[in-house]
């Protein structure tokens, strides 16, 4: 006698497929949420946060001579450096002894560049733009200015904004272009926030997962001060960008 082929009745197909899509939504959420927050490369001595395309350091003295053709070259599973912001002036008369080199060679081996102030807090705002544009000479290609303050240095947060501000329009006015402030996430809260949000940010916050905690917007993330780079022979800064390599190119000069 011939067995009757079974078929799956309706309340048993609808179990299946619900079965189906929970197995593959487990799947997803799994991979989604044990996806690492960051990648060891030890060839770079750090880990480096996932899921960023655009790696860049940031330089002066302390990193004593730099072999920028070295820099260039290495590249670890796709990682490599994009660009690098390069110490140029600090206060009112003070030119980091190695930016002239470190400008030049960093252009010549094909890596992005970026001039920053270091910011003395009690001290004009006005003084220190016209020491830093008396250094620095921005071409096509290079990335904004930038401000790097972290110091009160004994100012009031009144004060402290105004030079901060004082310093920010002068250099605008020179350049064409938004300056992009960088500081550590703390120091923004207290002394900048609610005053200064519509510049570019480039913050400074280690030991975190994923982004730093910070709740405004920013544009370059400072996540290592103890990385290891071909051609420099003590620590770097590592930080990644906010955005893809066409969103890189496009915060360039123009």
């Amino acid at each position: 006698m011939a067995k009757r082929k079974k078929n799956l009745t309706r309340p048993m197909l609808i179990a299946v497929l619900v079965l189906a899509a929970l197995a593959m939504g487990s799947y997803y959420i799994s991979d989604y949420y044990y996806k690492p927050s960051f990648i060891h490369y030890k060839e770079f001595g750090i880990d480096i946060p996932a899921n960023y395309n655009v790696h860049g350091i940031d330089v002066s003295k302390y990193q004593q001579e730099i072999s920028w053709a070295d820099v260039k070259g290495m590249s670890v599973k796709g990682i490599k450096i994009n660009f690098a912001f390069i110490k140029a002036t600090e206060g009112i008369g003070r030119m980091d002894e190695n930016f002239r080199r470190n400008w030049f060679n960093a252009q010549r081996s094909g890596i992005a560049r970026g001039a920053y102030h270091f910011f003395i807090s009690s001290k004009s705002g006005k003084a220190q733009a016209e020491n830093f544009l008396e250094t620095v000479r921005l071409e096509k290609g290079d990335l904004p200015p930038v401000l790097d303050i972290e110091q009160a240095n004994g100012a009031s947060v009144t004060d402290l904004q105004q030079r901060v501000s004082d310093w920010l329009l002068m250099v605008e006015k020179k350049y064409k272009v938004k300056p992009i402030i960088y500081t550590n996430a703390d120091f923004y809260k207290t002394f900048l926030a609610g005053r200064f949000d519509e510049y570019p940010l480039w913050v400074a916050h280690y030991l975190v997962k994923d982004k730093p905690r910070i709740s405004r917007s920013w544009s370059f993330w400072q996540h290592n001060e103890s990385g290891h780079v071909n051609g420099i022979g003590s620590y770097v800064d590592f930080n990644v960008f906010n955005g893809d390599s066409a969103t890189f190119q496009k915060i360039l000069i123009r």
